[in-house]
């Protein structure tokens, strides 16, 4: 079973990266979020059915193939799904920070209503054909 968050001696760099599955709607809008409320632009994003997340599962065994999680990779741990979300939320501004107060709280109480939107995201949000691509001077902010 995997854990919430899991350390790894393997560094996935400087920056904390989102993995989101990239023909989400939901995951779209979530990230066109997160783009605008990282005011220091210190967060980096790439889709799961990318190589930039296959590379990382090589390095961190615990990030999934399934495209249900969300993942934060950040100082060499892996959150997962609710967890990403709330320790994430401490990298944006005001008054979006309050939500990392929350992230001592376990997984199991949280992932419940998580999964319920993962299962749900495609009907409710849509899905693209392709990756969107990011728009311009964003580029920089997205890992293949």
């Amino acid at each position: 079973m995997l854990s919430e968050e899991s350390k790894d001696e393997s560094t996935a760099g400087e920056h904390p990266i989102v993995l989101y599955d990239g023909v989400c709607g939901l995951c779209h809008r979530s990230i066109r979020f997160l783009l605008r409320n990282d005011r220091e632009g210190i967060l980096r994003f790439a889709p799961l059915q990318g190589p930039t997340a296959e590379r990382l599962r090589g390095q961190f065994r615990q990030i999934p193939e399934t495209l249900q999680s969300v993942v934060l990779i950040e100082a060499n741990t892996v959150y997962l799904r609710s967890k990403a979300f709330l320790v994430v939320s401490r990298h944006l501004r005001y008054p979006w920070k309050v939500a990392s107060w929350f992230r001592w709280m376990p997984g199991w109480l949280l992932d419940p209503f998580y999964w319920l939107i993962a299962r749900l995201r495609y009907r409710i949000f849509g899905r693209y054909d392709t990756c969107a691509l990011p728009a311009p001077g964003e580029q920089e902010r997205f890992l293949e």
